[in-house]
């Protein structure tokens, strides 16, 4: 009798800290889901950053350090619309809308490779579009100035970049350039006009760099290097691409 109520007083004083840990137990199982669902789109898109730089950027010769670093650092997918994000790291440009394009990851890693930036310069950017190619060479360079002449991509643009204090944005034809601001130690365009447009060579400081896409609307366009020595324009191409055409302001 005596082993059956000592069995019985025992099974009293342990239900409560059986309870107690199998309730420990399950909150413990519970909190590492809630934690990694919270952190899970951060996670994913930083993988998918990293592998975007590694196969598509790295793999093709790109070896600028500063331009690495960066493109590993902006956050690509913020930059379009919540419809698009799952392909932002993809390797092909996307729409914008309005008829424009964010360029193909590794067309802005070569085209900012290719202005040859040491981080103290005044860069002018032509077609802001979505603001990423503006946001990397924010990164990187002491002063940007973009123009947009679309005004939505413009008011856009203008709030994905209001936490760099060392942009500015305005809305007019890209292809007068920024004459206000000028010169300029590095110019890149960013949709093509079909000749170089001679106020952005007149806003380029002499020794400065200049990166453009030129040619017709199609598969004809061609990425120049161009480099002001004194009076002598030097042009190298870079490779053959396609952007949409640098949209002018229409006279009436």
């Amino acid at each position: 009798m005596r082993t059956k109520k000592n069995l019985k007083l025992l099974a009293v004083l342990f239900l409560p800290i059986a309870l107690s840990v199998m309730l420990l137990t399950s909150c413990k199982s519970e909190a590492p889901v809630s934690g990694t669902l919270k952190s899970e789109p951060s996670d994913r898109y930083e993988i998918k950053r990293s592998a975007m730089v590694e196969e598509q950027i790295i793999a093709r010769g790109i070896s600028d350090k500063k331009v690495i670093t960066t493109m590993l650092k902006v956050p690509r997918h913020i930059f379009i619309d919540k419809s698009q994000r799952d392909s932002a790291y993809e390797d092909r440009p996307l729409p914008i809308g309005m008829g424009q394009t964010i360029s193909q990851p590794y067309i802005v890693a070569l085209m900012t490779e290719n202005l040859n930036l040491k981080g103290d310069e005044k860069v002018l950017e032509i077609g802001t579009g979505s603001g990423y190619q503006a946001a990397v060479l924010a990164e990187i360079v002491k002063e940007v100035y973009t123009v947009e002449i679309i005004p939505l991509l413009y008011n856009q643009a203008k709030e994905r970049l209001a936490k760099y204090e060392n942009v500015k944005t305005s809305n007019h034809d890209g292809y007068y350039g920024w004459e206000e601001f000028a010169p300029f130690d590095r110019i890149i365009v960013t949709a093509a006009p079909d000749h170089m447009p001679q106020p952005l060579l007149n806003q380029l400081k002499d020794g400065g760099v200049m990166v453009i896409p030129v040619g017709p609307p199609g598969w004809n366009q061609i990425l120049y290097k161009v480099i002001k020595e004194g009076k002598d324009i030097k042009t190298i191409e870079i490779a053959g691409v396609v952007f949409v055409p640098l949209t002018r302001e229409t006279k009436e």
